[in-house]
């Protein structure tokens, strides 16, 4: 079973700058996403609230202070900004726990949840899961799953290992969170690899969150602290 996006020879890429923004490089389009609730407050759908113009490289905010989110206006430096990286470079596989499902299985690696709370809606996707030899029931765990920005939460047919986790294009998405009152994480979409501070790249996936808040404890990855 294979879950990663394999390295290309394209010029996208993010490089987490010591104490410092993400450096984005190689013409990577940027949006800005709200997360929409249903008449019961359980996140539901993703709606695009904003496009940025499309520039070859950026750098984004990943202290929080920045006046000109969310790219970086230097803030880190005045505010002495600790942008420590303490996240594995673990492949994912080797991180997540297994629920097994009659027709699914779920892999989930708590430690990148983002908050993004489509896993909670209705029974739950861990419950959809357990009961997937239900048509609903599975259709609603992989639409909960593959909702997830921060790749949490990974699909698999329990048959042939088919990972329900395409059709992303490389891209970067700005996550705003007003039911919480709060800025999201920093959606990175389509296998665009992250290098850290001291050039050794983290697994390439499909969807990963980074922090933008500054408080995250498993840097450069989001785990939820903005909303909490």
């Amino acid at each position: 079973m294979d879950i990663k996006k394999p390295l290309t020879k394209s010029s996208a890429k993010i490089t987490v700058t010591e104490n410092g923004p993400y450096l984005v490089t190689g013409g990577i389009p940027l949006s800005e996403e709200t997360i929409g609730t249903d008449e019961e407050g359980s996140s539901s759908e993703w709606r695009q609230s904003k496009k940025y113009p499309l520039q070859d490289s950026y750098a984004l905010c990943r202290c929080g202070k920045s006046k000109t989110p969310p790219y970086c206006d230097g803030s880190h430096i005045k505010t002495k900004f600790n942008g420590k990286e303490t996240a594995s470079h673990e492949p994912y596989s080797k991180l997540a726990n297994r629920i097994d499902g009659p027709d699914l299985y779920l892999l989930d690696a708590p430690e990148f949840c983002a908050f993004a709370r489509f896993c909670d809606r209705g029974d739950s996707v861990w419950e959809y899961t357990r009961d997937s030899n239900d048509p609903e029931a599975k259709k609603t765990a992989i639409a909960q799953a593959r909702n997830c920005p921060s790749g949490r939460l990974v699909a698999l047919e329990k048959k042939t290992n088919q990972v329900h986790d395409e059709g992303l294009e490389k891209s970067i998405v700005v996550v705003e969170d007003p039911q919480m009152d709060c800025h999201g994480p920093i959606w990175v979409r389509g296998g665009i690899p992250i290098e850290d501070a001291d050039g050794v790249l983290y697994e390439v996936r499909n969807r990963v969150t980074l922090c933008r808040c500054g408080k995250s404890g498993n840097k450069p990855y989001c785990d939820g602290s903005h909303a909490r």
